[in-house]
Parts: structure tokens; sequence; C-alpha cells
């Protein structure tokens, strides 16, 4: 388990797992490592259900950071193709914050929930000695649809085409540039560019509008572990889950080849991360979707995404590994996958680990000097 950031899936397997409370019929969908929410069957309905903590950075403007913590909450279910359409949420604010403070936040947040059809149905707010920012809090997203809507992060299928949206580290460059850009020995034109990486760190309206374009068969959001842990997250459910199905060997069943030229990369990012030693890849890029699509929608939800004006770009696909081998691009060279411990995921014929860590942590600490 790492000293920072969520739990790894070997902690989770072992500890997590097992020990979920009383088992109930009615839980469609419980905890499992990579995935996004959990879904309740309710009279034949499905409730799909996430939570997250809630993060609140004053330096980024009150309005944009209620706004981005909100985005990171009713993500979860969104990537569902659910609509979000409930909100239970708890503050534990710092003694620092003003009512004043609170009151843009709070109101930023009624604002985004009535553009988006998000009811706020119960809470708990309050101050605290200990709390500080940014973490203040956390909540909990709901929405009610039917259970053969949902898209899981775990259901890609050999076959399908992999697509991205806005691309990888937007979210750790936009705000580190915006906390710390005058630390960075970075030109102003660069700069500007990567602190407007904040205005990409939306994805709800991204995920709904994907998943009613057309046959969308899994869907994660980038966030921690970055690109690289999102796509190891979606091969390995993937393969559990089709294992489950047909009782075979885990991870036996189908791989993700990616093009790494394929992937954009957003102005300012290249240079953010270079400068501080980050692999773009590796860091929490939220804002960002992986999109498996059956091959007959992807045209369909290229153009609902390009609609919005979002970047979208096909950056692999899913194919059948049955055969255990991989070529790269000339098919000159071919790699056992089973040489290796690690996921499915491959990158120009190279295996793609899941990172253990986020960079973003031990970067945002030696430029807070912490």
């Amino acid at each position: 388990m790492s000293d920072l950031g969520k739990i790894d899936r070997t902690f989770f397997e072992r500890h997590v797992a097992p020990n979920l409370g009383a088992r109930r019929d009615d839980v469609a969908i419980g905890p499992r490592h990579g995935v996004d929410f959990g879904v309740l069957d309710i009279d034949g309905k499905a409730l799909v259900t996430a939570t997250d903590p809630l993060s609140i950075l004053p330096q980024i403007g009150l309005e944009r950071a209620a706004r981005f913590a909100l985005d990171l909450v009713l993500a979860d279910v969104a990537v569902s193709g659910v609509s979000p359409s409930h909100l239970s949420i708890c503050f534990t604010l710092p003694e620092s914050m003003s009512d004043e403070e609170f009151a843009t936040v709070w109101e930023t947040i009624h604002a985004e929930c009535v553009d988006l059809g998000v009811s706020v149905v119960t809470g708990h707010t309050a101050r605290y000695s200990d709390p500080s920012h940014p973490w203040v809090g956390a909540a909990t997203a709901m929405g009610v649809g039917d259970h053969d809507e949902i898209v899981r992060p775990d259901g890609a299928r050999a076959g399908d085409e992999l697509l991205l949206t806005t691309g990888p580290g937007v979210e750790s460059v936009g705000l580190l540039s915006t906390l710390f850009g005058d630390q960075m020995e970075l030109p102003d034109d660069v700069l500007e560019d990567a602190r407007e990486r904040l205005q990409d760190v939306h994805c709800v309206r991204d995920a709904l509008t994907a998943a009613a374009a057309g046959p969308v068969t899994a869907m994660h959001d980038v966030t921690e572990g970055g690109l690289a842990g999102a796509l190891n997250e979606m091969g390995n459910g993937a393969n559990r889950r089709a294992s489950e199905s047909t009782s075979e060997v885990a991870d036996a069943d189908i791989r993700f080849e990616i093009d790494r030229a394929a992937v954009p990369i957003r102005p300012g990012v290249a240079e953010v991360c270079a400068e501080l030693e980050i692999d773009p890849w590796h860091t929490t890029s939220c804002g960002s979707l992986v999109i498996a699509v059956d091959p007959a929608g992807v045209d369909a939800v290229r153009s609902a995404l390009e609609d919005r004006d979002t970047v979208v770009a096909e950056i692999g696909r899913v194919v059948d590994a049955d055969t255990g081998q991989v070529a790269d691009e000339s098919n000159e060279v071919e790699i056992d996958r089973w040489e290796a411990p690690g996921g499915n995921v491959f990158v120009d014929g190279e295996r793609l680990e899941h990172p253990d860590v986020d960079p973003s942590w031990r970067a945002y600490a030696e430029l807070a000097g912490q």
C-alpha cells in the first residue's frame, strides 16, 4: 500500500474485498478495484452510487474550485452512462474558511447542480479545528436508470476501439502551474497554456454525451495514477470479468493495444511535466475519459464529443489475447505476455505498468515546501 494516494489492488483484494459488511441480494455491483461506482437494485431499477472526497483549493478561485470538486464527485456516476440526479454532501470545514467564502462555494455547487438536474437530498456542514484545505469533506452522488443502460469500467470487449478525451496530465499541470508557476523556469506563454488546462478539468457532460451517442462498452475517468492507471484498471477489470463468466484464468482473454503517437497532449502539458520530472501518463488527469466503443459507434461518439468542442482521439483497440503474444507495429518482435507479471496494456508493443504512486503528490509537496 502506497504511503500516499489510493490503496493498491493487492491491499484491496486482501483486506477490503473480503470484508464488505452484510451480504445483500439488492447489491448488483459492489466494490471492485478500479470500478468507479456501485449499483443497487431497487424494484427492478438501478441506483448507481459513488463516494469521493471533496477538495477545495481557494488559490484557484472559490467558484472554480467548487465546480471542480463537484465534477469529480458526479463523474463517477456519470461514467456509468446514468445521469447523476441526487447528492449527499458533507463539509468538514477548516476554521479559516469564512461564512462568505463558504457561501460562494455552496452557491456555486447549487447552480451547477441545477444545470445538471441534480438535487441535494442530505448532508452535514460544520467547522472543526483540525481540517485544512484542500480536503474539506466528502460526498455521495446517485443516479437512477435501467440496469441494461449501465456502462461499466470493466466492460471492454475484444474488437472495441479505445477513445481518449482531452489527454493525459491536464489536471496536475493546470493545478501545479496555477499554484506554483512562479517557481517554474518556463516561458510566460507556456505557463499561460498550462494554467488554461484547468478549463479541461470537467468530464460529467462528456461522459453522458458519449454514453448517449453510441454503443459504449466501458468508460473510466483518468484520475489518480493517470492514463497508465486508468488503462490498466480497465484492462484488468475486463479480464477479471471475462474470467468470471468463462471460468478461464484471469488476465488471459483480452489485451489493450495503444498507439502512443495517437494520444493527444494539450498545450503546456509536456513542458510542465518535463520541468517537474513527471510522466504525464502517470499523473492524475481529471477531465479525461478512456472510452471503449463498439466499432459501429466510434464515429457517432467522436462527432458528439467534438460538437461539445471536446478533444477526442482514437488511441488504440481491444484485441483477443488467447495466443498470449503481441507483436510490435512492424510485426518483427514478439513479446511473450507471460514472461513478466503485470497488466495487459501494451503501448507500441511494450507493456504499460500501473504506476506505484501518482507523481503529482511528490511534486506538490516539493513545490509547497512540505
